[in-house]
């Protein structure tokens, strides 16, 4: 009995040392009585068609308001005339003769090419003029003037 009454008095004296050697911070972890935000999270495709709505019916309520002898043209709201921001990916680059993907480019000409193959039968022995009327078909021909 002796022994438990010295633990208890051992482990009191801890916990009023503790008690002393402890400052009172906020804590970073989750507090008790938190409630998680009622979010959702929309895809930017839902996002665009939500705004589309919304956007037709107030052109609508408008127009239900306007004189009936004045027509306004307002263009229908769609994924075509939404304004984005450049694309982030590079361009492909498909073969000018086959329209493969192209992997190769002729260092005399700039052709593309899809395999050796094309390389060896069409594009090395072609000739000067048609060679620019390859590129001229993908926009990349230079005049000379």
């Amino acid at each position: 009995m002796n022994s438990s009454k010295d633990q208890n008095a051992k482990l009191e004296f801890l916990r009023e040392v503790a008690d002393r050697n402890t400052i009172q911070i906020p804590s970073p972890f989750k507090k008790l009585h938190y409630k998680k935000p009622n979010r959702r999270h929309k895809p930017a495709r839902q996002l665009i068609t939500d705004e589309a709505r919304r956007i037709n019916t107030i052109l609508q309520k408008d127009k239900e308001n306007e004189d009936p002898h004045h027509h306004m043209l307002v263009p229908k709201v769609t994924f075509f005339n939404v304004e984005a921001p450049p694309a982030m990916k590079p361009t492909k680059k498909y073969c000018d003769i086959t329209g493969l993907k192209g992997n190769y480019r002729s260092p005399t000409n700039n052709i593309r090419y899809h395999n050796s193959e094309i390389y060896q039968l069409i594009v090395k022995p072609m000739a000067p003029g048609i060679d620019q009327e390859y590129l001229k078909l993908r926009g990349d021909n230079f005049v000379l003037k």
